[in-house]
C-alpha cells in the first residue's frame, strides 16, 4: 500500500473517531495520532467541529499540540515548550520527521549544518542514520546523502499540510507552474511543426533524387542500347565486306586468262610428239 492511500485511511478513521469524542477525552486522540508512525497530515482532523470547540477551553492545549504538528517544527516545540505538554519519544520522532520535510519545501539542498541545528543532532553519523532509517526508509522523503560537501540533496518531499495564509502562495506558485508549462507545450508544438516541415522537405528532396537517379539510369540503358546496336551494325557492315572481298578474289582467280585449261580445249589439240635424245 502507497504511503498516500495509507495516509488516506488513517485520516478517515481519526476523523470519525475525533466526531464521537468532546473535550478532555479528545486529549488522548491527539496523542495517539501525532504518534503514528505512518500519519503525517492533519489539517482534516484539526477541521473537525469537537476539536474545533476546545479553542479557549481549558483543553485548548490538545488543540495546540495538533496545530504544532500539522504546521510546525521541532524549533516551534522548543520555543513553546513552557505551555505545551511534554512529548513522547514517538511524538519527538515524528515533529522532527516534519521538520525536515519543512526544510525541503524551500531548498533542496540541505546543509548538515543546518540539520544538526534544527534536529537537535550532535554529529554526522547520528544525522545520516536520521535521514536514512526515519525518512528515506519512511518514504517522506527521496535524496542523496553527500558527505563531501556535507549536505543532503533532496529528490522527492512529502508535503506538508498548508499553514494559515500560505493557500494564496501556493495559488500563486501553482498558477506560474501552470503558465510555464502552457509556454512549454506551445514551444513544444512549435517544435512538432518544424520537425514535420523539415521531414516533409526531406522527404520531397529524397524522392527528387530518386527521380534524377531513375532518369540517369534510363538514360545509361538507352545509350548502352544504342551504342550495342550501333556496333551490331558496325560488325555486320565489316562482315559484309569481308565476303566481299572474299568473293572478288575467287571471281579473280577463275577468270584469269591462262590460270585455268579447259578440259575439253585440251583434248583437241594435237599432242606432240617426242624425239629421242641423241
Amino acid at each position: 500500500m502507497d504511503i498516500e492511500q495509507k495516509q488516506a485511511e488513517l485520516i478517515d478513521h481519526f476523523v470519525n473517531q475525533a466526531s464521537t469524542l468532546k473535550g478532555s477525552a479528545l486529549g488522548s486522540l491527539v496523542a495517539e495520532a501525532t504518534s503514528h508512525p505512518s500519519l503525517f497530515a492533519f489539517s482534516e482532523i484539526l477541521a473537525v467541529p469537537t476539536l474545533v470547540e476546545l479553542e479557549e477551553t481549558g483543553n485548548s492545549v490538545h488543540l495546540d499540540v495538533l496545530r504544532l504538528f500539522a504546521h510546525g517544527t521541532w524549533s516551534d516545540f522548543k520555543r513553546n515548550a513552557e505551555r505545551l505538554p511534554q512529548l513522547s519519544p514517538e511524538q519527538t520522532l515524528k515533529l522532527k520527521q516534519l521538520t525536515v520535510l519543512t526544510l525541503a519545501e524551500t531548498n533542496k539542498v540541505l546543509p548538515y549544518d543546518q540539520l544538526m541545528q534544527e534536529l537537535d543532532v550532535t554529529n554526522v553519523r547520528e544525522l545520516e542514520d536520521f535521514l536514512i532509517n526515519e525518512c528515506m526508509y519512511a518514504g517522506i522523503v527521496r535524496g542523496k546523502l553527500d558527505q563531501l560537501r556535507r549536505c543532503f540533496e533532496v529528490q522527492f518531499a512529502a508535503g506538508r499540510d498548508l499553514r494559515p495564509g500560505q493557500l494564496g502562495t501556493m495559488i500563486q506558485t501553482l498558477s506560474s507552474w501552470l503558465a510555464t508549462s502552457d509556454n512549454l507545450l506551445v514551444s513544444i508544438q512549435d517544435k512538432i511543426k518544424w520537425a514535420d516541415t523539415v521531414s516533409d522537405l526531406d522527404r520531397k528532396h529524397k524522392k527528387d533524387v530518386e527521380d534524377k537517379v531513375e532518369e540517369v539510369k534510363k538514360s545509361l540503358s538507352l545509350k548502352v542500347s544504342r551504342s550495342m546496336c550501333l556496333t551490331y551494325v558496325v560488325a555486320e557492315v565489316t562482315n559484309c565486306k569481308q565476303a566481299d572481298i572474299e568473293f572478288r578474289g575467287h571471281e579473280e582467280v577463275f577468270s584469269e586468262p591462262g590460270g585455268v585449261m579447259d578440259y575439253e580445249e585440251d583434248r583437241s589439240r594435237p599432242k606432240r610428239r617426242r624425239h629421242p635424245i641423241s
